[in-house]
Protein backbone atom coordinates (compact mmCIF):
# COMPACT_ATOMS: atom_id res chain seq x y z
CA UNK A 1 0.00 0.00 0.00
CA UNK A 2 1.61 3.24 -1.04
CA UNK A 3 -1.06 5.52 -1.44
CA UNK A 4 -1.71 8.15 1.55
CA UNK A 5 -4.13 5.99 4.10
CA UNK A 6 -7.95 7.48 4.88
CA UNK A 7 -7.22 7.09 8.49
CA UNK A 8 -4.84 6.25 10.98
CA UNK A 9 -5.27 3.73 13.86
CA UNK A 10 -3.38 4.61 17.18
CA UNK A 11 -3.39 2.57 19.86
CA UNK A 12 -3.32 -0.86 20.91
CA UNK A 13 -2.48 -3.62 18.31
CA UNK A 14 -2.39 -7.29 20.28
CA UNK A 15 -3.07 -10.94 20.28
CA UNK A 16 -6.89 -11.56 21.97
CA UNK A 17 -6.94 -14.64 24.17
CA UNK A 18 -10.60 -15.08 24.74
CA UNK A 19 -12.87 -17.73 26.56
CA UNK A 20 -16.09 -17.86 25.31
CA UNK A 21 -18.99 -20.08 26.82
CA UNK A 22 -22.47 -19.79 26.86
CA UNK A 23 -22.98 -20.74 30.21
CA UNK A 24 -23.88 -17.87 33.40
CA UNK A 25 -20.71 -17.97 34.97
CA UNK A 26 -19.54 -16.24 38.48
CA UNK A 27 -16.59 -16.42 40.14
CA UNK A 28 -14.85 -19.68 40.37
CA UNK A 29 -16.94 -21.14 37.54
CA UNK A 30 -15.21 -24.15 35.50
CA UNK A 31 -16.83 -24.35 32.95
CA UNK A 32 -16.79 -25.92 28.92
CA UNK A 33 -16.43 -23.70 26.08
CA UNK A 34 -13.91 -22.26 23.54
CA UNK A 35 -10.70 -20.28 23.57
CA UNK A 36 -9.84 -18.37 20.46
CA UNK A 37 -6.63 -16.75 19.56
CA UNK A 38 -7.00 -13.57 17.14
CA UNK A 39 -5.62 -10.08 16.08
CA UNK A 40 -7.31 -7.41 18.80
CA UNK A 41 -6.91 -4.28 20.46
CA UNK A 42 -8.44 -0.93 20.22
CA UNK A 43 -6.73 0.55 17.57
CA UNK A 44 -6.17 -3.07 15.54
CA UNK A 45 -10.05 -3.74 15.77
CA UNK A 46 -10.92 -0.43 14.54
CA UNK A 47 -8.69 -0.74 11.64
CA UNK A 48 -10.22 -4.50 10.64
CA UNK A 49 -13.68 -3.10 11.10
CA UNK A 50 -13.03 0.00 8.79
CA UNK A 51 -11.10 -2.29 6.06
CA UNK A 52 -14.71 -4.15 5.55
CA UNK A 53 -15.92 -0.63 4.74
CA UNK A 54 -13.36 -0.32 2.20
CA UNK A 55 -11.50 2.37 3.66
CA UNK A 56 -7.64 2.22 3.83
CA UNK A 57 -6.19 2.30 7.22
CA UNK A 58 -2.97 2.90 8.81
CA UNK A 59 -1.54 1.42 12.39
CA UNK A 60 0.67 3.44 14.62
CA UNK A 61 1.83 1.63 17.39
CA UNK A 62 4.18 -0.53 18.92
CA UNK A 63 4.68 -4.43 18.27
CA UNK A 64 8.07 -6.27 19.25
CA UNK A 65 10.89 -8.05 17.34
CA UNK A 66 9.30 -11.61 18.12
CA UNK A 67 7.48 -14.28 16.76
CA UNK A 68 3.87 -13.20 17.72
CA UNK A 69 5.12 -9.76 16.35
CA UNK A 70 5.89 -10.93 13.15
CA UNK A 71 2.61 -13.18 13.10
CA UNK A 72 0.26 -10.84 14.17
CA UNK A 73 1.75 -8.18 11.53
CA UNK A 74 1.88 -10.90 8.55
CA UNK A 75 -2.09 -11.31 9.95
CA UNK A 76 -2.78 -6.93 9.52
CA UNK A 77 -0.65 -7.05 5.62
CA UNK A 78 -3.02 -9.73 4.82
CA UNK A 79 -6.58 -8.47 5.89
CA UNK A 80 -4.95 -4.68 4.13
CA UNK A 81 -4.27 -2.80 6.61
CA UNK A 82 -1.01 -0.88 6.21
CA UNK A 83 1.59 -1.71 8.86
CA UNK A 84 4.46 0.32 7.65
CA UNK A 85 4.73 3.02 9.91
CA UNK A 86 4.94 0.52 13.34
CA UNK A 87 7.50 1.03 15.59
CA UNK A 88 9.40 -2.34 16.61
CA UNK A 89 10.64 -2.94 19.03
CA UNK A 90 13.98 -5.10 19.90
CA UNK A 91 13.30 -5.20 23.96
CA UNK A 92 9.45 -4.57 24.22
CA UNK A 93 7.37 -7.85 23.69
CA UNK A 94 3.76 -8.29 21.79
CA UNK A 95 1.29 -6.90 23.90
CA UNK A 96 -1.65 -9.36 24.38
CA UNK A 97 -5.42 -9.45 26.01
CA UNK A 98 -6.96 -11.64 27.65
CA UNK A 99 -10.76 -12.03 28.57
CA UNK A 100 -13.51 -14.74 29.65
CA UNK A 101 -16.87 -14.12 28.35
CA UNK A 102 -20.29 -16.03 29.51
CA UNK A 103 -23.48 -16.18 28.50
CA UNK A 104 -24.43 -13.17 31.05
CA UNK A 105 -21.05 -10.90 29.09
CA UNK A 106 -18.20 -10.58 30.55
CA UNK A 107 -16.87 -11.75 33.55
CA UNK A 108 -13.03 -10.64 33.77
CA UNK A 109 -10.50 -9.21 31.67
CA UNK A 110 -6.49 -8.38 31.76
CA UNK A 111 -4.48 -5.84 29.19
CA UNK A 112 -1.14 -6.25 29.01
CA UNK A 113 -0.49 -3.03 27.37
CA UNK A 114 2.73 -2.23 29.00
CA UNK A 115 4.90 -2.44 25.65
CA UNK A 116 2.44 0.27 24.08
CA UNK A 117 2.66 2.22 27.40
CA UNK A 118 6.77 2.34 27.37
CA UNK A 119 6.87 2.65 23.50
CA UNK A 120 5.15 6.51 24.64
CA UNK A 121 5.74 8.71 21.72
CA UNK A 122 8.21 6.91 19.72
CA UNK A 123 4.94 5.80 17.98
CA UNK A 124 4.21 8.74 16.65
CA UNK A 125 7.23 9.59 14.84
CA UNK A 126 6.19 8.88 11.51
CA UNK A 127 3.77 12.32 12.32
CA UNK A 128 6.47 14.61 12.57
CA UNK A 129 9.43 13.22 10.35
CA UNK A 130 7.80 13.81 7.15
CA UNK A 131 6.26 10.57 6.26
CA UNK A 132 2.87 11.32 7.63
CA UNK A 133 3.15 15.20 8.47
CA UNK A 134 4.93 17.57 10.56
CA UNK A 135 4.88 20.07 12.85
CA UNK A 136 4.40 22.74 10.06
CA UNK A 137 2.04 20.45 8.01
CA UNK A 138 -0.42 18.62 10.41
CA UNK A 139 -1.73 15.52 9.53
CA UNK A 140 -4.80 16.61 8.44
CA UNK A 141 -7.04 13.52 8.40
CA UNK A 142 -9.17 11.27 10.55
CA UNK A 143 -7.59 9.89 13.92
CA UNK A 144 -8.91 6.86 16.00
CA UNK A 145 -7.57 6.89 19.03
CA UNK A 146 -7.46 4.58 21.61
CA UNK A 147 -7.16 5.04 25.79
CA UNK A 148 -4.40 2.45 25.76
CA UNK A 149 -1.95 5.24 25.40
CA UNK A 150 -0.77 6.59 29.06
CA UNK A 151 -2.43 9.65 30.33
CA UNK A 152 0.92 11.73 29.85
CA UNK A 153 0.98 10.75 26.30
CA UNK A 154 -3.22 11.67 25.89
CA UNK A 155 -1.97 15.41 27.21
CA UNK A 156 0.79 15.55 24.84
CA UNK A 157 -1.57 14.80 21.92
CA UNK A 158 -3.98 17.06 23.12
CA UNK A 159 -1.70 20.18 23.14
CA UNK A 160 0.46 19.36 19.82
CA UNK A 161 0.62 20.61 16.61
CA UNK A 162 0.89 17.10 15.08
CA UNK A 163 -2.72 16.55 15.66
CA UNK A 164 -3.94 19.84 15.12
CA UNK A 165 -5.82 19.66 12.34
CA UNK A 166 -6.52 16.14 12.82
CA UNK A 167 -10.43 14.70 12.84
CA UNK A 168 -9.71 12.72 16.41
CA UNK A 169 -12.15 10.10 17.37
CA UNK A 170 -11.14 8.75 20.59
CA UNK A 171 -12.64 5.58 22.62
CA UNK A 172 -11.41 4.68 25.95
CA UNK A 173 -9.99 0.91 25.96
CA UNK A 174 -11.62 0.09 28.87
CA UNK A 175 -13.85 1.63 32.17
CA UNK A 176 -10.46 1.28 34.54
CA UNK A 177 -9.22 3.47 31.85
CA UNK A 178 -11.85 6.12 30.55
CA UNK A 179 -10.62 8.81 32.93
CA UNK A 180 -7.41 8.85 30.86
CA UNK A 181 -9.71 10.87 28.07
CA UNK A 182 -10.39 13.70 30.54
CA UNK A 183 -6.68 15.25 28.49
CA UNK A 184 -9.07 15.68 25.58
CA UNK A 185 -11.91 17.17 26.50
CA UNK A 186 -11.52 21.01 25.06
CA UNK A 187 -9.77 19.50 22.13
CA UNK A 188 -12.08 21.37 19.46
CA UNK A 189 -11.30 18.39 16.80
CA UNK A 190 -12.05 15.33 19.13
CA UNK A 191 -14.69 13.18 19.16
CA UNK A 192 -15.56 10.83 22.20
CA UNK A 193 -17.18 7.52 22.00
CA UNK A 194 -18.07 5.94 25.11
CA UNK A 195 -20.30 3.36 26.95
CA UNK A 196 -22.72 4.78 29.83
CA UNK A 197 -20.44 3.69 32.50
CA UNK A 198 -17.29 5.15 30.95
CA UNK A 199 -19.45 8.31 30.36
CA UNK A 200 -20.43 8.92 33.92
CA UNK A 201 -16.43 7.85 35.18
CA UNK A 202 -15.81 10.60 33.17
CA UNK A 203 -18.20 13.13 34.40
CA UNK A 204 -17.85 11.97 38.26
CA UNK A 205 -21.91 11.24 38.11
CA UNK A 206 -24.53 8.34 37.14
CA UNK A 207 -26.67 8.42 34.64
CA UNK A 208 -29.51 6.69 33.77
CA UNK A 209 -29.83 7.03 29.87
CA UNK A 210 -27.24 7.63 27.56
CA UNK A 211 -28.52 11.54 26.36
CA UNK A 212 -28.33 12.48 29.74
CA UNK A 213 -24.70 11.35 29.51
CA UNK A 214 -23.69 12.59 26.27
CA UNK A 215 -24.86 16.30 26.74
CA UNK A 216 -22.93 16.21 30.34
CA UNK A 217 -19.78 15.33 28.29
CA UNK A 218 -20.62 18.27 26.10
CA UNK A 219 -21.09 20.49 28.59
CA UNK A 220 -17.90 19.40 30.40
CA UNK A 221 -15.96 20.22 27.45
CA UNK A 222 -16.72 17.85 24.56
CA UNK A 223 -16.72 19.05 21.04
CA UNK A 224 -18.93 16.04 20.33
CA UNK A 225 -19.64 12.52 22.10
CA UNK A 226 -21.10 9.21 21.42
CA UNK A 227 -22.80 7.11 24.42
CA UNK A 228 -24.07 3.72 23.54
CA UNK A 229 -25.78 1.76 26.48
CA UNK A 230 -25.75 -1.94 25.39
CA UNK A 231 -29.12 -2.79 23.96
CA UNK A 232 -30.92 0.66 25.21
CA UNK A 233 -31.06 3.79 24.00
CA UNK A 234 -27.85 5.18 22.36
CA UNK A 235 -27.05 9.28 22.12
CA UNK A 236 -24.79 11.70 19.91
CA UNK A 237 -24.65 15.23 21.17
CA UNK A 238 -22.72 18.26 20.38
CA UNK A 239 -23.17 21.97 21.68
CA UNK A 240 -26.03 22.28 18.90
CA UNK A 241 -28.08 19.35 19.25
CA UNK A 242 -28.49 15.58 20.77
CA UNK A 243 -29.79 12.40 18.79
CA UNK A 244 -31.10 9.21 20.15
CA UNK A 245 -31.50 5.94 18.29
CA UNK A 246 -32.49 2.67 19.68
CA UNK A 247 -30.09 -0.32 18.83
CA UNK A 248 -31.64 -3.50 16.87
CA UNK A 249 -32.93 -6.49 19.42
CA UNK A 250 -30.51 -9.16 19.25
CA UNK A 251 -29.05 -12.23 20.86
CA UNK A 252 -25.62 -11.72 22.49
CA UNK A 253 -23.17 -14.33 21.81
CA UNK A 254 -19.46 -12.00 22.12
CA UNK A 255 -19.09 -8.60 23.20
CA UNK A 256 -15.34 -7.72 23.22
CA UNK A 257 -14.86 -5.03 20.22
CA UNK A 258 -18.55 -4.65 19.92
CA UNK A 259 -17.87 -0.84 21.04
CA UNK A 260 -14.17 -0.69 18.60
CA UNK A 261 -16.74 -1.57 15.94
CA UNK A 262 -19.82 0.91 16.86
CA UNK A 263 -17.10 3.49 16.45
CA UNK A 264 -15.33 2.36 13.21
CA UNK A 265 -18.60 2.08 11.20
CA UNK A 266 -20.28 5.42 12.78
CA UNK A 267 -16.61 6.90 11.16
CA UNK A 268 -17.15 4.98 8.02
CA UNK A 269 -20.79 5.91 7.51
CA UNK A 270 -19.56 10.18 8.06
CA UNK A 271 -16.46 9.68 5.56
CA UNK A 272 -19.78 8.05 3.14
CA UNK A 273 -21.29 11.13 3.93
CA UNK A 274 -24.06 9.49 5.69
CA UNK A 275 -26.05 12.14 7.71
CA UNK A 276 -25.84 12.41 11.07
CA UNK A 277 -29.00 10.23 11.87
CA UNK A 278 -28.53 7.79 9.31
CA UNK A 279 -24.85 7.43 10.51
CA UNK A 280 -25.75 6.82 14.17
CA UNK A 281 -28.21 3.82 13.09
CA UNK A 282 -25.66 2.37 10.97
CA UNK A 283 -23.40 2.06 13.33
CA UNK A 284 -25.51 0.65 15.83
CA UNK A 285 -26.70 -2.07 13.50
CA UNK A 286 -23.12 -2.78 13.07
CA UNK A 287 -21.89 -3.26 16.65
CA UNK A 288 -25.92 -5.62 17.26
CA UNK A 289 -24.66 -7.34 14.12
CA UNK A 290 -20.96 -8.23 16.09
CA UNK A 291 -22.51 -9.40 19.13
CA UNK A 292 -24.39 -11.34 17.83
CA UNK A 293 -22.05 -12.88 16.13
CA UNK A 294 -22.94 -12.11 12.33
CA UNK A 295 -20.05 -13.57 10.36
CA UNK A 296 -20.40 -10.64 8.15
CA UNK A 297 -20.02 -8.25 10.70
Amino acid sequence: MTDRPDILCIGAVLWDIIGRTPAHMRVGSDVPGRIVRLPGGVAMNIAMTLVRYAMSPALLTVVGRDAEGDELLARAGAMGLETAHVYRSDDLPTDRYMAIEGGNGLIAAVADAHSLERAGARILAPLEDGRLGTAATPWDGPVALDGNLTEALLHEIARSPLFAAADLRVAPASPGKAERLLALLGHPGATLYVNLEEAGLLCHESFDGAEDAARALVARGAARALVTNGGAMAAEATPERCLTAQPPEVLVTRVTGAGDTFMAAHIASEREGRDPDAALARALKAAADYVSGDPAS
